[in-house]
């Protein structure tokens, strides 16, 4: 029987977890390997946005249509973000999962960058695409990305040459992509392995409600996914969700969605019917602004401290969250620890504590885990219904019944 990729993967993240338990700080031999499968996804992601969205973009036929594709998107992107943080507010407030909580504020050091909203809106622009790249700034290689291919456009037959080596680079990295991508299973297992035998399974337990919250509005908004397909394009959602079991489990055991990109693309393309134009282009460009579940985590964790050190929020704090949240989770890198990193900003905004992240370090990457996961299939939601209105989409596509996954062991 052909074992499926997504298979191995859950078998090498349990394999972990029970390895973790039974090694205990001895795991962190292991360590080691995962931090080498991480290097290797960084490795390729950088080329992998610029040559998708710079191929996506080539693609287009005119000027007009690049601009009509990348308004739909930013409008979906940021009403989606918006919504999410909104969900995220509402569950911390209705099930309070701070109040009453035992724990005091560490001093433990955390490393977060502090922005104001004008200097993370000034900062999209690089001054240097080159460092830009070296630097792994994914919004500054996304608008230079964007610049690039709308230059192309522009200048029509002249940049044919450009195109070619455009199109040429893109398979090139692609098929890097699914070289790392066949390592999953075992980079998987050696950081589950230590971050289980490090932060042992004890530590879910003392923040139960504060996960069981997170884990609840995440799972909303993995419902709404699939009621924006049924009432903006008329999809069974069931379909979607099926087809997307590969993709998610990628994304739910590298926790990056930039990682995942090249199977979501491809899938998107042969699975669930969209045009490669838009899979190309409005994946990668959703990868590096449309993370909808960092959004309502940093929503809930916001509420979350308050509520630890009892403090009132006001509805002024409330929508400064609200502001602070939808350009923290377009802030937030693909990678681990993208929303430890933008928190920073979301709680100095309210006057709350930053050593209140430590409470939170031990349970943070298995709810990066689920978070990822609701990323990745909100990219691939606004892309199907983008593509719908664009008339670009493939329905038949779309409902035929699945085939084995050949790339699984391609």
């Amino acid at each position: 029987m052909k074992i499926k990729l997504w298979q191995k993967v859950m078998a090498g993240m349990v394999l972990g977890i029970i390895s973790g338990y039974i090694l205990k700080e001895q795991a962190l031999i292991l360590k080691p390997i995962g931090t080498l499968f991480i290097n290797m996804i960084k490795m390729v992601v950088i080329p992998l946005i610029f040559f998708s969205i710079l191929n996506g973009v080539t693609n287009m036929n005119d000027a007009s249509t690049f601009g009509r594709v990348g308004s739909k998107a930013f409008f979906a992107y940021c009403f989606t973000t918006i919504f999410a943080v909104m969900i995220g507010l509402g569950f911390a407030i209705i099930f309070k999962p701070g109040e009453g909580l035992n724990i005091q504020l560490g001093t433990e050091s955390v490393t977060h960058v502090q922005k104001s909203a004008v200097e993370i809106l000034m900062d999209i622009v690089p001054t240097n695409p080159i460092q830009a790249m070296a630097a792994s700034n994914t919004m500054q290689v996304v608008v230079f990305a964007f610049f690039t291919g709308f230059a192309l456009i522009l200048i029509g037959d002249k940049g044919r040459e450009v195109k070619n080596l455009v199109v040429s680079a893109s398979h090139l990295v692609f098929k890097m992509i699914e070289l790392v991508i066949k390592l999953t299973p075992y980079g998987v297992f050696a950081i589950m392995s230590w971050v289980v035998g490090v932060y042992g399974l004890d530590v879910m337990f003392s923040l139960g409600k504060f996960v069981l919250v997170v884990m609840g509005a995440l799972s909303v908004q993995y419902i709404l996914f699939g009621v924006m397909l049924f009432v903006f394009a008329g999809l069974n959602p069931l379909p979607f969700y099926k087809k997307m079991i590969n993709t998610q489990m990628l994304a739910f055991a590298t926790v990056s969605s930039k990682a995942t990109l090249a199977t979501a693309i491809k899938e998107l393309q042969n699975k669930v019917g969209v045009s490669k134009q838009s899979a190309s282009f409005l994946l990668p460009l959703g990868a590096s602004i449309n993370m909808d579940a960092t959004a309502i985590y940093l929503g809930i964790c916001s509420v979350f401290f308050a509520q630890v050190v009892g403090m009132e929020l006001g509805m002024t704090q409330y929508l400064m969250i609200i502001l602070t949240c939808t350009l923290g989770s377009i802030g937030a890198a693909g990678f681990p620890g993208g929303a430890m990193v933008m928190m920073g900003m979301v709680l100095t905004s309210v006057g709350l504590p930053l050593e209140g992240m430590s409470i939170i370090l031990g349970v943070d990457r298995f709810l990066e885990m689920l978070r990822t996961t609701v990323n990745i299939t909100g990219d691939c939601t606004i892309t199907v219904l983008i593509d719908k209105s664009e008339g670009t989409f493939n329905k038949k596509i779309y409902y035929s019944e699945e085939k084995d996954d050949e790339e699984d062991d391609d």
